[in-house]
């Protein structure tokens, strides 16, 4: 396996975080949100997630997830440290899309359980 095609340049959108990952009022959101909050994390300190996600999922392999019409999906898997110190299991996954060589963050979710 290998990192994520350009994976120093990948692009994590503020919404995505701010108002998806962490929002406890987003319809599919607020599931994650919950289990971020056991982390530590916090919709008004949703740069920590962006930071770490970068650090902890960044830096390790990457699958590829499937080829669609806009482009290159792929998915890391890793452990990833709250605020709090608490450690649980994500999956993020990951598009380049055609034409561009930038990866660009889709999603996150946990699992498996905290440690």
């Amino acid at each position: 396996m290998a990192k994520l095609p350009n994976h120093e340049n990948a692009y994590i959108e503020a919404a995505k975080i701010r108002d998806y990952v962490l929002s406890s009022s987003h319809q599919v959101g607020r599931f994650k949100a919950a289990v971020f909050k056991v982390l530590g994390y916090s919709q008004d300190e949703w740069e920590r997630l962006a930071e770490d996600i970068r650090l902890y999922h960044l830096n390790m392999d990457a699958e590829p997830a499937g080829d669609t019409r806009y482009g290159r999906k792929y998915s890391i898997v890793g452990e990833i440290k709250g605020p709090n110190g608490k450690t649980m299991l994500f999956k993020s996954l990951w598009i380049v899309l055609a034409g561009d060589d930038v990866p660009r963050f889709i999603t996150i979710y946990p699992v498996g359980g905290d440690r």
